[in-house]
């Protein structure tokens, strides 16, 4: 049992909403919350101080990455994955920080994904239909065969990726767990339950994930079922692994799209599990609102609620109104770097462009308006369409820089927008000015 607790402070009257908050050893965190992705111990881009200043209250990184580079033990002999990184409450140097105890709260994956996306020498491995047609968390053609059941690189060139996959090694899961080959070098690795926990239990996260099998979207009802069964396994195994008290574990949910396998597998997390985590993948938006929904069911109230790997706005308002607390996703950062950011329906935004705008087009070369109007982040303090289109068009660093900023700042403070809602009984209204 951990020692971290979760406490329910307003409940919404026309939707399951909840506001809440989890004392951790490391702080309050107060929900719902958006939780920015640092993937190796660093939100690309951005200092630990501009995160702390945009009002983010803990970070995620990565397990698989860590233990790879630089590794778990280096992590604990700096003092933990926050000192480590500098996630800490004063100013000053790291060295000051690991004299004290200052850590903000942080939270790990198992690596399972990582597992499943990376498990190969040297590219990210992806699914292609027989279409070529690359297939995504949200993909609506959802089938397997033996023809199409291989991993297969994204197509650069039709040479290159021949010579890819000439010398691509897969990862192998079994029952026990996965080998895999290092995306940086190429050599063998092995994660089980017993490891994933271990190297969590290292790294020193306040919240962390039991290790879990991860779906793809092509696979069949029977193959999806083997995977469900298989986590099921190794979360039992990871609780049986788990000893830190000042850790919470999480339990996650798979099923992909099928209603039956998701309710099972909800049901076993709630069982065994004190915080609970939806995971996996889905074949379109609507069907992920609709596994959310049908999972959040078998949920007892007490226990907090991740929606791993999503942070879209219409995502995170959908999901909240079901009775999810913590969302992470690496896309806020990644859209910011690459010119497409986020704005709120007074600045243009709306469920059809996604809630952003795509800095580089040629009507924001003369637009004097920050990105939106509505922001108080850095960037829209300080700097114009027009501006910040430039940098991107020139390819210039702060681009980048002041791109993921506001992103990671917009998305931080819309959940802390909705979770004010909530406490002032307008969540619904909130709702509907953005998503209407």
């Amino acid at each position: 049992m951990s020692n971290i607790a979760f406490t329910i402070e307003k409940k919404d009257k026309k939707s399951q909403a909840r506001a809440g908050s989890l004392t951790t050893s490391h702080g309050k965190i107060h929900t719902p919350l958006f939780i920015p992705v640092g993937t190796q111990a660093t939100v690309k881009t951005l200092t630990p101080h501009e995160i702390k200043d945009m009002g983010a209250e803990i970070i995620l990184a990565n397990t698989y990455h860590l233990h790879l580079r630089p590794g778990e033990d280096v992590i604990e002999k700096m003092g933990g994955l926050a000192k480590f990184m500098s996630w800490v409450n004063e100013d000053g140097p790291a060295c000051n920080a690991l004299r004290s105890n200052a850590g903000r709260p942080t939270m790990t994956d198992s690596g399972g994904f990582q597992v499943f996306s990376l498990g190969a020498a040297q590219k990210k491995v992806t699914y292609r239909g027989h279409n070529g047609q690359k297939l995504s968390k949200f993909n609506k053609s959802v089938f397997l065969t033996p023809e199409n059941i291989g991993l297969q690189l994204p197509a650069v060139t039709k040479t290159r990726e021949d010579k890819q996959l000439s010398t691509l090694k897969s990862a192998l899961v079994t029952d026990d767990g996965v080998k895999f080959y290092s995306h940086i070098d190429g050599h063998m690795e092995w994660f089980d339950s017993e490891k994933s926990i271990a190297i969590q239990e290292k790294l020193g996260a306040d919240l962390i994930v039991a290790f879990d099998d991860h779906e793809s979207p092509l696979w069949d009802y029977e193959t999806t079922k083997l995977s469900v069964e298989r986590t099921e396994r190794w979360g039992l195994a990871s609780l049986a692994a788990h000893k830190r008290d000042d850790q919470l574990l999480y339990g996650v949910v798979h099923g992909g799209h099928y209603p039956d396998l998701r309710v099972a597998s909800a049901k076993f997390t709630n069982k065994y599990f004190d915080a609970l985590a939806i995971g996996g993948s889905y074949s379109s938006k609507e069907i992920m609102y609709s596994m959310i929904a049908a999972c959040v069911k078998e949920f007892d109230t007490e226990k907090p609620r991740h929606l791993l790997g999503i942070g879209e706005v219409q995502d995170i308002f959908e999901a909240v109104g079901q009775g999810i607390d913590f969302f992470d996703c690496v896309s806020p950062t990644r859209r910011g770097r690459h010119g497409s950011l986020y704005v709120s329906p007074s600045g243009g935004g709306n469920v059809k462009n996604n809630f952003v705008l795509l800095i580089k087009k040629a009507q924001y070369a003369i637009d004097s308006l920050p990105i939106d109007p509505t922001c108080t982040c850095y960037t829209c303090a300080h700097y114009t369409r027009s501006y910040i289109s430039h940098l991107f068009k020139s390819d210039e660093l702060l681009g980048q820089r002041l791109g993921a900023l506001h992103n990671v700042h917009f998305i931080v403070n819309l959940t802390k927008k909705i979770r004010e809602a909530i406490l002032d009984e307008r969540f619904s209204e909130l709702q509907h000015e953005w998503l209407s």
